[in-house]
């Protein structure tokens, strides 16, 4: 088995050009596929079968085997076959129909309401990059846009008076979103501060050269903010996340929240009711009579 390995590898590193990495981490995965094959009397590719290597999956799994690596084991088998199959060393392909286990979805790190007016309702400078700054915390948390959609906005995006943004989001799909009373009065106040800087397009958020403001510049930006009034991490997606966590829990309307986002299937928006569960749980633990009561027994 580890001849025919190492053959795969060299035609991995010569005839398909892969990375050292690529290369590396192929024959890692395979090399303990290997190890633990020959306990279970299997000495030979052709003779795993598909009911052995999914016994072998499910052990690395209960050893504490992320699922991802193990999506990724059994990627480097499928393609391992597939060379086999074409060299004339082996019939079948085990790995085919095999999937890792799935992955436990994390949930999303939000700021609960009383943390965002902290963050939102601080003193602003009033010059530039204090204008700047607060109108993009304001139209993060009002609108709860993606970077790179806050970043690619243009000036007649907007439309204030009636308080809406046009936005450009993945798969250059477009969908129109509300932009709240005090993003508005932000953006207001950003405005003239803009005009100073002489843009050299139509770019909502500029630099003081005048150019778009990037991706990169913003993270730095949120996470300066986040250090200075908070005392913690920040990046754009935290600001995104609480807006949809914070607004289906004062609406309940997931459908309403999808749209906001721009998911387009409404499973990505359902994490959002996994954490406003969360909310419930810890408001019934520290406010139900029973569960105080349960609680204090437990001290006791």
């Amino acid at each position: 088995m580890q001849a025919q390995l190492d053959a795969y590898c060299n035609y991995l590193r010569t005839e398909r050009q892969s990375s050292p990495s690529t290369v590396g981490a192929y024959g890692r995965d395979l090399g303990k596929l290997i190890t633990l094959c020959e306990p279970a009397g299997v000495l030979q590719w052709q003779q795993l079968t598909t009911a052995q290597l999914r016994r072998l999956v499910a052990r690395l799994h209960q050893h504490g085997q992320a699922p991802r690596s193990l999506a990724r084991l059994l990627s480097s088998v499928r393609s391992l076959y597939r060379w086999l199959n074409r060299e004339g060393l082996c019939d079948h392909n085990p790995a085919i129909g095999l999937s890792a286990p799935k992955a436990e979805r994390k949930l999303p790190k939000v700021l609960d309401t009383d943390r965002a007016q902290q963050l939102l309702d601080g003193a602003v400078e009033e010059d530039f990059l204090g204008r700047r700054n607060h109108a993009v915390l304001e139209l993060f948390y009002s609108s709860g846009l993606r970077l790179s959609e806050l970043s690619g906005l243009d000036v007649d995006a907007l439309d204030l008076n009636a308080g809406l943004v046009q936005v450009l989001g993945k798969g250059s799909k477009q969908r129109v979103v509300p932009v709240g009373r005090k993003a508005q009065e932000a953006i207001r106040q950003w405005l003239p501060y803009r005009s100073t800087a002489r843009p050299t397009d139509a770019a909502l958020f500029v630099s003081q050269q005048g150019r778009r403001l990037g991706p990169r510049a913003i993270q730095v930006m949120l996470q300066k903010a986040g250090a200075s009034e908070l005392g913690q991490h920040l990046h754009p997606h935290m600001l995104r996340h609480s807006f949809a966590s914070h607004l289906l829990e004062s609406s309940q309307d997931l459908r309403a929240v999808q749209e906001m986002l721009g998911h387009a299937d409404i499973t990505t928006t359902q994490i959002y009711t996994h954490l406003d569960f969360q909310h419930l749980a810890s408001v019934y633990d520290k406010a139900h009579p029973r569960a105080r009561r349960g609680t204090k027994e437990k001290e006791g």
